[in-house]
């Protein structure tokens, strides 16, 4: 990040909504990069949360587009937040998991210390994200994790059919649908009983919500295959959400395209932590 030539590097610094847990690693990461000449930047409404453990941190009206890293103290979704607002940039995101289950963070919370200095050290792995391209008619965005199809609250079932490549594949009434890259088959698509993709597959799955038949599966789509997804005409408005944030509906007649783009956000890891010793530890065997 140019402009700062006076430190070996500027990092933004994004925490969960509970400052209290936080508090701790926020002096921890304040002091590590005055030792490795950083300079730690929030906005005003993140230094704010954390009150005299802040004077660290360099208060910015707005994060800018590309600082050299960001760090995160949270869950997946304070991670997954990081990883939205850096979307298209060489930024990595080091998340330090202050959450439920962690799977994006890159240490645990009693791994804070060792974890902040070895970002600051460079000591990491950036992985390249994949994320799914939404374009309709009321709805234009990126994905992450995934993008879902549901039907409105105490609406009737929805009746939706999908087609990949120009081919139609299904046409399911169900409650909906989930289209997912292979960062997040482990959430929305996994409670629907599709199959997780491992971390570097090129590729997305799309599973449904509740058929209401014996047969619908979830399906492996390759990269290159676009996805059309359609609202039956005589069926509700349907609610489109990106990453679990409502984005619009799809009108009965309407349908939605989807894209697989890679490459499209930087998720920092540490060394020798493997997808699958991942899946194991916040999941549990895959088979006992």
């Amino acid at each position: 990040m140019s402009g700062d030539a006076e430190y070996q590097g500027v990092a933004a610094l994004i925490t969960h909504s509970q400052p209290v847990a936080t508090a701790g690693a926020v002096v921890v990461v304040t002091s590590i990069a005055r030792e490795c000449g950083w300079k730690i930047i929030a906005t005003r409404e993140e230094r704010s949360k954390h009150g005299g453990v802040a004077d660290g941190i360099e208060e910015v009206e707005e994060l800018p587009r590309t600082p050299d890293l960001c760090i995160v103290l949270g869950g997946d979704g304070s991670i997954l937040y990081a990883l939205r607002r850096f979307i298209d940039t060489e930024v990595p995101v080091f998340g330090v998991n202050f959450g439920t289950v962690g799977f994006l963070a890159a240490v645990e919370r009693e791994n804070a210390e060792m974890g902040i200095r070895r970002a600051f050290s460079g000591e990491f792995e950036s992985l390249e994200l994949p994320g799914l391209e939404i374009r309709s008619e009321t709805l234009s965005s990126v994905a992450l994790n995934d993008l879902t199809f549901t039907r409105l609250p105490h609406g009737r079932m929805a009746e939706l059919t999908y087609r990949i490549a120009g081919e139609e594949v299904g046409n399911v009434r169900c409650d909906g649908l989930v289209a997912a890259t292979p960062t997040g088959s482990t959430g929305y698509n996994l409670a629907n009983q599709g199959p997780i993709l491992a971390w570097g597959v090129k590729g997305y799955v799309v599973s449904y919500i509740a058929p209401h038949t014996l047969t619908a599966r979830a399906l492996v789509v390759a990269p290159g295959d676009v996805l059309h997804v359609g609202n039956d005409i005589n069926r509700d408005p349907v609610e489109m959400s990106v990453d679990g944030v409502r984005g619009g509906e799809l009108a009965p007649g309407a349908e939605a395209e989807v894209i697989f783009r890679p490459n499209v956000a930087k998720l920092a890891q540490i060394g020798g932590s493997s997808f699958y010793a991942r899946i194991r530890e916040k999941f549990g065997h895959l088979a006992v």
